[in-house]
C-alpha cells in the first residue's frame, strides 16, 4: 500500500508539525516516534503523562434495549449486568473459539460503546451488523470521532485541570465529560500499564483539545514505537501477533478476560461462538500456551523467533519481543508447549541459528499501576 492510499487521523498535520517520523500501521499512515526518540517517550509515559492519538482504532455505538443480550451472544463476556458508567475487556470469538478481535465495551446507560482494532474495524462492524440486525442499531463513529491516550502518573493531574471529575474515576470506568465545552466520552483506562484515560471526542475538536492537552508541561506526544514497548513491558497482548483467529482465549492466556457468568458452572453458560472448544480447553488444558519470556544473556528475540528444548526440539514461537526501556533488559511473550510454561523452565530462542537461553516467566514484566481507588 502506497503512502498516497494509506488513510489518515483528524491529527496528521499536527504529527508533521510535531516532527513526527510516519509509518504504515493497520492501514493509516501513523507517528511511530518524534524527535525525542522511542527510548525517552517511553520513559516519559512511565515518569509523567504522554499523549497518543489512536483515532486508527474504530468506535461504535449499540442503540436499543436488546443491544447488551445481542452483543453477549458474540463474546464470552459478562456484558447484560456491566453496570452503567463501567467498561469491560472483551473478545469476539469464532465457531472455533478463535479470537477474531478484542475490545472494549462500555455501558453509557443509553447505549453501549464499543472500541475495536484498527485492523479489525470494519470486519467488526460487518460482524455486528449482521448478528445483531433486528436486536440493536449499530452505529459507526469511525468518521466522526477521534481517540486520544493520555498515560502516565500524572494524566489524572492533567486531566483534572480540564475536569475535575475525572480525578474520582477508578480503573474501568466510563463517563461522559465536557473538555474545553465539548462532550467527550473519558474512560480511565490504556494500553500502557499505567494509570490514564482514554478520550473519544469530535473530530472537529480534536486537534483543539490534542493542543490543550500537549501545552501542559508534564505531556510530550508519544509514538507507536514506545506504545509497543510499554504494553510489552505491561504484558499486554497486541492482536494479530499475541493472538489471531487461531488462537483460543485458554491458549492466550485469557481466561481471566472470561466472565465468571458465562463460564461452564455460570449463571449464563456458553452461548457464544466457540464456547464448546473454549470451556472444555478451560477445564482440560491447551497443548501450548502465551507465556513470557526473560532472554538471560541481554539479546532481544524478535517476534517470530522459534524456540527449541535442550534437544534442540521445536516446541515454541516468540509473538512479541524487544528491549524493555523501564525493564532495563530484552523481555518477550510467546507461545510454549504446555509442558515447558511452568516457571523457571529454562528454553532456547533460535536468534541468527544461535540458541539463547530464556528463562519462563509471569508477566507483567513492569508492575502495572492501574487507579483503583
Amino acid at each position: 500500500m502506497s503512502n498516497n492510499e494509506l488513510l489518515r487521523t483528524p491529527l496528521h498535520a499536527l504529527h508533521l508539525e510535531l516532527g513526527a517520523r510516519m509509518v504504515p500501521f493497520a492501514g493509516y499512515e501513523m507517528p511511530v516516534q518524534y524527535p525525542l526518540g522511542v527510548m525517552k517517550e517511553h520513559q516519559h509515559t512511565r515518569a509523567q503523562a504522554g499523549l497518543f492519538d489512536v483515532s486508527h482504532m474504530g468506535q461504535i455505538r449499540l442503540h436499543g434495549a436488546g443491544a447488551a443480550q445481542a452483543l453477549e451472544a458474540l463474546v464470552p463476556v459478562d456484558i447484560v449486568d456491566l453496570p452503567v458508567g463501567m467498561q469491560r475487556y472483551a473478545l469476539f470469538t469464532n465457531e472455533d473459539g478463535g479470537i477474531i478481535d478484542d475490545l472494549m465495551v462500555a455501558n453509557a446507560g443509553d447505549h453501549l460503546f464499543l472500541v475495536v482494532n484498527a485492523a479489525c474495524k470494519d470486519q467488526d462492524l460487518a460482524h455486528l451488523s449482521k448478528h445483531l440486525q433486528g436486536h440493536c442499531e449499530v452505529e459507526s463513529l469511525f468518521e466522526s470521532r477521534a481517540l486520544l491516550a493520555l498515560q502516565g502518573p500524572r494524566a489524572a493531574d492533567v486531566l483534572a485541570r480540564l475536569a475535575p471529575e475525572v480525578k474520582s474515576m477508578t480503573f474501568m470506568q466510563f463517563a461522559q465529560v465536557r473538555l474545553l465545552g465539548v462532550d467527550c466520552y473519558v474512560s480511565r483506562s490504556g494500553y500502557t500499564g499505567e494509570d490514564g484515560y482514554e478520550i473519544s471526542v469530535p473530530v472537529e475538536q480534536a486537534a483543539t483539545l490534542t493542543r490543550s492537552l500537549l501545552a501542559e508541561p508534564e505531556v510530550k506526544a508519544i509514538g507507536l514505537g514506545a506504545r509497543d514497548s510499554l504494553r510489552l513491558e505491561a504484558g499486554l497482548c497486541l492482536y494479530g501477533h499475541d493472538m489471531n483467529p487461531d488462537t483460543t482465549p485458554i491458549e492466550a492466556s485469557l481466561t481471566w478476560a472470561i466472565s465468571k457468568a458465562r463460564r461452564a458452572d455460570g449463571v449464563r453458560a456458553g452461548g457464544f461462538p466457540g464456547a464448546e472448544r473454549i470451556l472444555a480447553q478451560q477445564l482440560d488444558g491447551v497443548a501450548s500456551k502465551r507465556v513470557g519470556f526473560l532472554p538471560k544473556d541481554r539479546t532481544p528475540v524478535r517476534e517470530g523467533t522459534q524456540i527449541i528444548n535442550a534437544q534442540q526440539e521445536l516446541i515454541g514461537q516468540i509473538t512479541s519481543g524487544g528491549f524493555g526501556p523501564s525493564f532495563g533488559g530484552p523481555v518477550a511473550m510467546g507461545y510454549l508447549e504446555s509442558a515447558y510454561a511452568v516457571l523457571g523452565t529454562e528454553v532456547f530462542a533460535l536468534v541468527r541459528g544461535k540458541p539463547v537461553a530464556m528463562e519462563v516467566v509471569k508477566t507483567p514484566f513492569v508492575a502495572q499501576r492501574y487507579y483503583r481507588g
